[in-house]
């Protein structure tokens, strides 16, 4: 075991191995594909039913709730909220 790291915090080793940013994003992007996907079951909307109240393909909205994928527009989480009754709030901490 390296003694370097020793009493430090998880994200401080991901910082010194320039990991960080990106284990946060895909963190959350795993909060927000499962929260979509809650409020889907909630409301009893399939995928489909959902895909076509966005105006998108099935595809694309696989996508969207596939936590592994980062690649997410705001347009597209805010048409996704928009369906489900919420609105999509964003902010930098």
């Amino acid at each position: 075991m390296n003694e370097q790291y020793i009493g430090s915090d998880f994200d401080d080793f991901l910082a010194s191995e320039g990991l960080l940013a990106e284990a946060e994003a895909i963190a959350v992007k795993r909060v927000i594909a499962f929260q979509l996907t809650h409020m889907m079951a909630e409301q009893r909307l399939s995928k489909t039913d959902m895909a076509r109240r966005m105006n998108t393909s099935r595809a694309a909205l696989d996508r969207l709730l596939d936590p592994a994928n980062p690649s997410v527009t705001l347009q597209t989480l805010e048409r996704a909220a928009s369906v489900l009754g919420k609105r999509l709030q964003i902010s930098l901490v």
